[in-house]
């Protein structure tokens, strides 16, 4: 579930077994493309060293027009990605929130390269990729509609948003607890996407699908990084 941005989700319908395995197939697979597309990204930064020039650009300005930026993008990219009848349209919309998602994270990996090394950065993105294994296996498994956490989600994230906000006009550090809460947020919110991906989306928008479960990793990977560098 894109944290920045309300989705518009189809009523439950018959479908076509078949049909439905293949919009399925696809999602998962233009998540796993958008994974590594981010993981090309970074390690181009990194190797090139403009992972450094463009950390200390982020760090040099306030954090909130950075914030305010990576959440027009989003809500821009997820809006494209749902709503647009093209797919090259759908594709860019795609494309475009990963590479930001990308750069909004270069801060962070770099001063966990700096301070910690990248030991750290490889646990947090195994403890995600296992975390979003098990919640997807949980629906599968179960096959349970969890679309009822589609309005505690956003009001958590209005929340979280806001105390975020907080946190850098006033200077307060938000904590471990925050990390675990967040954590536990973006968990309800790949039980929330991947129950729409099996149960409710058109078979026509698995890149938009897709853009909404990355958003959802990205958003556990963040604070599961966050969670191992304060425990450094």
């Amino acid at each position: 579930m894109n944290q920045f941005a309300q989705q518009t989700l189809v009523s439950p319908r018959t479908v076509d077994t078949s049909e439905r395995a293949t919009f399925i197939m696809r999602t998962y697979m233009h998540l796993m493309g958008a994974i590594l597309l981010f993981a090309a990204i970074e390690i181009f930064f990194y190797q090139t060293g403009l992972m450094q020039t463009i950390a200390n650009a982020f760090l040099s300005v306030s954090w909130l027009l950075v914030l305010g930026g990576f959440v027009v993008v989003s809500w821009f990219a997820s809006r494209a990605a749902m709503t647009a009848e093209s797919t090259a349209a759908q594709y860019a919309a795609l494309i475009g929130f990963v590479i930001a998602e990308a750069l909004i994270f270069v801060p962070l990996l770099w001063i966990a390269f700096v301070s910690i090394g990248p030991s750290v950065i490889n646990s947090a993105a195994w403890v995600t990729l296992l975390g979003f294994a098990g919640l997807t296996g949980v629906v599968f498994v179960t096959r349970k509609d969890f679309s009822f956490l589609g309005g505690i989600l956003r009001w958590a994230f209005v929340v979280a948003l806001v105390m975020i906000v907080a946190a850098v006009i006033f200077g307060f550090e938000l904590g471990t607890f925050f990390s675990v809460g967040m954590i536990a947020l973006a968990g309800g919110a790949i039980l929330y996407d991947t129950s729409n991906i099996l149960l409710h989306y058109p078979e026509d928008r698995y890149v938009g699908a897709a853009l909404q479960l990355f958003a959802s990793v990205a958003l556990m990977f963040w604070y599961v990084l966050r969670l191992f560098m304060s425990r450094r």
